[in-house]
Parts: structure tokens; C-alpha cells; sequence
């Protein structure tokens, strides 16, 4: 389909940009499958700009978190909140859509090999930084570790293990690997050396850069899933303790809830904001939307793919078959504009949940492909055989707001409240008036009280398509519950907790082992 096409040019473009970028230090650099390594016989005497290479690495990671394919796709295709079916032959694709919301990706997947390449030579950069020959600033060295945390945290959590070149090895020496726990007490060793020298930055300042608060986000996840990174099949009540002090650190910058769902993610500074990267949000907002649904600043139009279940749908108050105002909805699940009420402000976009009839600017109807109305369908006939109008459109950074500005958000504030929420949970405290804060300033009913089905559905409600789903379902033991079209044959399989060690990666570093499953 030629607008899809198109905008994967342009998402290319920025992959080959975030390579080039990582080449342009002072050391001549080379990718060998996701390990990026030092070509000089002189050997590694330090990075000559360490400030640059931190820049570089900023730029790298927002490269991996633009695209709506990759990092994104792992985390949401794969789960009950996303899904890209094929319609006529449009985003077939070789069914590399398909097998990730089925569960049946092979360790060859295009997806699971990127991610991987990418954030292991993130990896690396940073520690090109954090070596003492680079003479990093205290500042600087401690966003790389911050951002080195991260980048080890993306690839323990999808993959269980971590390899680690130093920066004096060659592309002869097989990279170390670290096992999970190995890599779970490294990530946190590199959180901790990196608080005492990052800024307090509040919701007010430059949130895209590393602060305080965004290490405590960090810790918080990664000690809220430590029990599932360790092997222990489920969150440890022991490390609890940790996630609580973490987001009551992050309340104490000044972070806190923040009315107006939606113009959290217009781009601006709110209160809830911890951190973002500035990647382009354009990928989430076209990937759903119709061919026929042009804006301002994108006369294209979208690229009708993405859509989510019927079922995530139902997980939100309102009626179940139409979302315009008035139908009882909460306010996270947004509204549908119709004649009455669609016009320049929002251009005739839905929020959230676009299902039924579509409007334009001036409030007429859009039709569909073949003059027919342009109704999104709740039901989908399957993954493929569908039309251009089936499926339920996800919309959370909206058009209104420019065509493709940036500002994705990777750490917000009510994800924070809701981990101390589940830690209060887990170590047996209620958490009921924690959520119900959180519901009733989106205008849902309070829960009577909270059960963990309850938690992870409303970390559902309020987090979609911010890329923790996947993560969320493994730690509730639920990611491998079937829900529609996954494969019969991966219902219960608990090795699809984690994605393959890619093929080529097990070529080319014998030190690695595959998982269990593949």
C-alpha cells in the first residue's frame, strides 16, 4: 500500500541515520551482528567528544523508539492491545505482522533481530562513554549509565540474557554473556552509581534528558519484575519495598497526576511527563487511521492498519458498540466526534477508540473505499480476509497536535502510581484508594475494592500502547492466556515469555545459548 510504504522509507531513513550517527566518533566503528567494535590497530584510547557520544546515543535510542514496527511491535503485536491484520494483500507483509500477535514468531523474525542489533549497540556506545580513557564529565557519565541500564533492561526483558563486549575487544573475541541475574544486578549497580550525578529535573524541565526521577522510574520497573527476570515465575514481595521508596522519590520532584487524559500527549510539558525521547509520533498516529482520513499536515492520509480487539475495547466503561459523546464512556477511552460536534479543533479525529461512523472537519460522513461508509467494525472475521473498515482504530497522540510531532513517552507518572499500587498489593497493604485516585480523575467509576485482575486491567486502561503491555501480562502470568486469534498451539506455552536469541546472533557469538522453546 503506497502511503505504508512510504512512511517505512522514512522510518528506514531514520534507522540508517541512528547508524551513521554511532559511526561518527572519533574511532572508526563497525556493526557485526548488533556488537559494535573498535577497527583500529591503535586499540580504544577513549572517546575524543564524550558529550557528542552521549548526544549520539539519545539520537540512537529514539530511533529504535520511533517506528511503529520493532521495540514497539514486540511489545504491543504481541499482546491483547494490538493487532495488524491483513486486508486483500495490504500489510501481509510475509506475515510478520501476523505471527506476532499469534505467537509463532521464529527466531529468524526480521523485528526480533533489530531490536536486539539495536539496543546491544546502544549498549556499547555507552560504554565507549563510561570507560575512564573517554574522561567523561560526572553529568555525562552518568546519563550513559543511566541510558546503558535502560538499553540492558530492553534486552534482559525480551530476551533473558544480555552479551557484553568490552570496548577493548575485537570483532575475534566472542562477547560475554551475562545471564539474567547477572544482568538484573548489573542494570541496577548502574542505576545506583548514576543517581548521585544526575539533575533533578521536575515537570517543568527538560524531561528528555536523563534526571533523577527517570533512574527511580527505571529501578521501580525493574524491581516491580526482578521475581520474573530472576527466574521465580513471579513478582517477589521483597522487592516491593524498593519500588515504593523509587516512585515516592519520583513524587517528591514535584511529578504527579494531571487532568485532561489527552493533552498528556500533545507534546508539551505536563506534571506526568518523567520522560520522554523526541522521536517523531507519527507512526503512532497513522498506523490505524483510514486512507481516507487526511489531516491538515498529512493530505495522505493513514495507512489503515493497526487496530485492537474487541475484547480490550470492552475493558473500558461505555457502551460497547458506539463511542460518541454521551455513550457513558470514560474518559480514557475517548470519544468518536459526529456531525454534531467534529470540526476544526480536532479535525474530525477520534480519541482513543475510534469505532462506527467516521467524520470529517465539517462534520460529513467519510466513506470507505467502493463509496461505501466508512464504519469501523468491532468484530474482525480474522487475521486475514478483512476489509479496509474492520477493526476497533487506537489513537492516543492525535493529529490536532501536528501530523508528526515528537514527543513519545517512555516513563509517566501514572504508570509510577500504579506500580506502587501493585507493590501495596503484593505485599499485602490495599491499594484500592491509590486506583481509585486514579479513576475517578478520569472519570471512571471507584472500584469497591482491587484484585490483581483488576490492577493489570487497569494498567491497561490507562497505559495502552505506551509499550508495557507485554511486560505487564508476563509479570501477571497472564501473556500466554489465549485471548483472540493466538495460535492454539502457543496458548499456555510459557516460553513465549521471551523472544528467540535471533539465529544470526547465535553465529556469530557461540557464547550465547539459545532459549528454551526455539
Amino acid at each position: 500500500m503506497k502511503k505504508r510504504t512510504s512512511k517505512l522509507k522514512v522510518t528506514l531513513l531514520y534507522a540508517f541515520i541512528a547508524m551513521f550517527v554511532l559511526s561518527c566518533t572519533d574511532l572508526d566503528l563497525i556493526v557485526d551482528d548488533s556488537i559494535v567494535s573498535e577497527s583500529s590497530g591503535d586499540g580504544f584510547t577513549g572517546v575524543a567528544d564524550p558529550q557528542s557520544s552521549l548526544d549520539n546515543l539519545y539520537n540512537a535510542i529514539r530511533g529504535q523508539i520511533e517506528p511503529q514496527d520493532g521495540y514497539y511491535a514486540l511489545q504491543e503485536v504481541s499482546s491483547d492491545e494490538l493487532l495488524i491484520p491483513t486486508r486483500g494483500t495490504d500489510w501481509g507483509d510475509n506475515g510478520i505482522w501476523r505471527v506476532l500477535h499469534t505467537h509463532t514468531w521464529p527466531a529468524s523474525h526480521q523485528y526480533v533481530l533489530n531490536v536486539w542489533n539495536a539496543f546491544n549497540s546502544d549498549i556499547f556506545l555507552a560504554n565507549q562513554i563510561i570507560d575512564s580513557r573517554s574522561n567523561a564529565p560526572a553529568d555525562v557519565l552518568a546519563q550513559a549509565k543511566f541510558l546503558r541500564a535502560y538499553s540492558m533492561w530492553v534486552i534482559l526483558d525480551l530476551y533473558g540474557q544480555v552479551p557484553f563486549r568490552e570496548v577493548d575487544e575485537g570483532p575475534e573475541i566472542n562477547p560475554r554473556v551475562l545471564s539474567n541475574t547477572e544482568a538484573l544486578a548489573f542494570i541496577l549497580q548502574d542505576i545506583s552509581d548514576a543517581m548521585p550525578d544526575l539533575p533533578t529535573i521536575g515537570p517543568t524541565g527538560t524531561t528528555n534528558l536523563a534526571s533523577k526521577a527517570a533512574a527511580n522510574f527505571l529501578k521501580a520497573r525493574v524491581m516491580l519484575n526482578a521475581g520474573i527476570y530472576r527466574g521465580e515465575g513471579a513478582p517477589n514481595s521483597s522487592d516491593m519495598a524498593d519500588v515504593i521508596s523509587a516512585v515516592d522519590a519520583i513524587t517528591a520532584d514535584g511529578f504527579a497526576l494531571q487532568s485532561g487524559y489527552f493533552d498528556l500527549f500533545d507534546g508539551t510539558s505536563n506534571n506526568e511527563r518523567v520522560w520522554y525521547t523526541t522521536a517523531g509520533t507519527g507512526n503512532r498516529m497513522w498506523g490505524g487511521l483510514h486512507y481516507n482520513m487526511p489531516s491538515t499536515d498529512n493530505s495522505g492520509g493513514g495507512w489503515n492498519g493497526f487496530t485492537t480487539l474487541g475484547a480490550f475495547y470492552d475493558s473500558f466503561e461505555g457502551n460497547p458498540n458506539s463511542n460518541y459523546v454521551g455513550d457513558g464512556q470514560e474518559e480514557r477511552r475517548g470519544w468518536v466526534p459526529d456531525a454534531s460536534n467534529a470540526d476544526a479543533t480536532n479535525q474530525g479525529f477520534f480519541y482513543g477508540f475510534g469505532i462506527g461512523q467516521q467524520y470529517n472537519a465539517s462534520g460529513s460522513p467519510i466513506q470507505a473505499r467502493a463509496n461505501k461508509p466508512l464504519v469501523f467494525t468491532k468484530d474482525l472475521p480474522g487475521l486475514v480476509g478483512n476489509s479496509d473498515v474492520t477493526g476497533i482504530r487506537v489513537l492516543k497522540y492525535h493529529p490536532s497536535n501536528g501530523a508528526f510531532y515528537g514527543g513519545v513517552i517512555l516513563f509517566r507518572y501514572a504508570d509510577a502510581l500504579l506500580m506502587k499500587a501493585e507493590a501495596l498489593m503484593r505485599t499485602g497493604d490495599d491499594p484500592t484508594s491509590l486506583v481509585n485516585d486514579l479513576r475517578t480523575l478520569r472519570g471512571a467509576q471507584p472500584l469497591g475494592s482491587v484484585s490483581e485482575s483488576d490492577l493489570l486491567a487497569e494498567r491497561g486502561r490507562e497505559l495502552y500502547i505506551e509499550m508495557v503491555r507485554r511486560t505487564d501480562l508476563i509479570r501477571f502470568g497472564k501473556f500466554v492466556e489465549e485471548y483472540e486469534f493466538m495460535d492454539p498451539s502457543a496458548v499456555g506455552d510459557v516460553t513465549k515469555n521471551l523472544y528467540p536469541i535471533p539465529a544470526n546472533a547465535l553465529l556469530s557469538n557461540p557464547n550465547l545459548v539459545q532459549n528454551p522453546g526455539y
